[in-house]
C-alpha cells in the first residue's frame, strides 16, 4: 500500500523563540471535557452500504443529540468505509478534509482476459497526472479536468476480477478510473465494489460503526463512563494532522481568535517545508487549533523578524480563552 503525500512528508520543528505556555489558559485537546468533545470533535464513521453520506451525518446528530454536523466528502450509497463527520462547532473543518487526498480499495471486473503485463502497463498510464471526464451522473460540471493519482497498485487478480488500491487527489472518480482503464486495455471494465480506506489523516484504524458510537454515548450518559466516548469522538485537531503547523505564543492567541492575521513576531515554532500559498494550521503551544489560513511566506522566512506569516482563514479558537496582551511590533 502506498502513502498519500502528507504521509511521506517528514517535517522538522524549527524554533524561532522558545516559550512556555501557562496552564491558566486553554486546555490540551486530550483533556477536554466530553461535553466539549461532543460539540467540538470528529467521529470517523465506518460507513456501511445503503445510506447516503448525508443520512450518516444525520444519524450522528441524532445519536449525540446535537444540531449540526458535516461530513468530509460524499460516498455513494453502495460504497463503504471512512467517512469523518465533524460535530457542532467543528463542522467548518470539513473544508480541509474535502480537499485532502483519499485512498480506496476496490474490485473491478474486466470484460475480457488481460495478462499481468498488459494490466501493469495500463495501470502505469493512470498513475501521476491524468485527465478525467466526470461521469454523466456527477455533482460537478462535466468537463475534462486534471487529477493526480499518487499510487495505483494491483493487489490480486482472480480471473477477470482485479483487486486494487489507489491513492488519489480529492475529486477523482474511481468508477470512471476503472472505465478508462478498461478502455486502455481494449475492453470494458466496471467497478464491482469499493471501500474508502483513507480520507486525509483519517484511516480505517480509527473508524467506528454507528452502533459503537451509540453504545459509547449511552455508557457516558447513563453510567458516567467516559472511556468509550473518548475513544470514538476525536478532538478537532485530529482533522488537521495532514497540515503543516505553526505554534504561537500565548500572547498571540487572542488577537488571532478575533480574526487578525498572524505576524512573524507572534511565532514560537514552525514546521519545515511550508511553502507560500499553502494551507497551514496555527496552533497554541498546548497543540490547540487556533485557526488555519494561507501561508504568506515559507518556513525559513517565518524565522525572521517581521512580516505577515499567515493570512487567517477559518478561526476555531473562541475569544477570551487566552488573555489579551499588548501587541508586539508587527512591521
Amino acid at each position: 500500500m502506498g502513502e498519500l503525500p502528507f504521509e511521506s512528508m517528514k517535517r522538522k520543528v524549527l524554533v524561532r523563540k522558545e516559550a512556555d505556555t501557562s496552564e491558566k489558559f486553554g486546555c490540551c485537546p486530550d483533556k477536554r471535557a466530553v461535553t466539549e468533545l461532543v460539540d467540538y470533535g470528529v467521529v470517523n464513521v465506518d460507513k456501511p452500504k445503503g445510506p447516503t453520506s448525508h443520512q450518516i451525518s444525520a444519524h450522528v446528530q441524532q445519536i449525540l443529540g446535537i444540531k449540526k454536523s458535516g461530513h468530509s466528502g460524499t460516498l455513494d450509497p453502495g460504497v463503504t468505509g471512512v467517512l469523518p463527520v465533524a460535530l457542532g462547532r467543528a463542522t467548518r473543518i470539513v473544508q480541509l478534509l474535502l480537499t485532502a487526498g483519499k485512498e480506496y480499495v476496490g474490485v473491478m471486473n474486466l470484460h475480457k482476459d488481460a495478462s499481468g503485463e498488459e494490466l501493469a502497463a495500463a495501470v502505469e498510464k493512470f498513475t501521476g497526472n491524468i485527465s478525467q471526464l466526470p461521469p454523466v451522473k456527477s455533482a460537478v460540471k462535466r468537463q475534462l479536468r486534471q487529477r493526480k493519482i499518487y499510487y495505483f497498485d494491483v493487489l490480486e487478480v482472480d480471473g477477470r476480477n482485479v483487486l486494487f488500491s489507489v491513492g488519489c487527489e480529492a475529486g477523482t472518480y474511481i468508477r470512471k478510473l476503472c472505465f478508462d482503464l478498461g478502455k486502455e486495455l481494449g475492453t470494458a471494465a466496471n467497478m464491482y465494489e469499493l471501500r474508502r480506506t483513507k480520507a486525509g489523516p483519517f484511516g480505517e484504524e480509527t473508524a467506528v460503526a454507528l452502533q459503537e458510537l451509540a453504545d459509547a454515548f449511552w455508557y457516558w450518559k447513563n453510567e458516567g463512563n467516559e472511556k468509550y466516548i473518548r475513544k470514538v469522538v476525536q478532538p478537532v485537531e485530529s482533522a488537521i494532522k495532514h497540515l503543516p503547523k505553526i505554534r504561537v505564543f500565548d500572547s498571540t492567541v487572542d488577537s488571532l481568535a478575533h480574526g487578525a492575521n498572524l505576524h512573524v513576531p507572534g511565532i514560537s515554532k514552525i514546521e519545515s517545508g511550508i511553502e507560500q500559498g499553502q494551507a497551514a494550521a496555527v496552533m497554541t503551544l498546548k497543540n490547540e487549533l487556533v485557526c488555519y489560513g494561507a501561508a504568506q511566506m515559507n518556513s525559513e522566512a517565518m524565522l525572521g523578524k517581521k512580516g505577515v506569516a499567515v493570512k487567517t482563514g477559518k478561526v476555531f479558537m473562541k475569544t477570551g480563552v487566552y488573555p489579551k496582551f499588548e501587541k508586539p511590533n508587527q512591521l
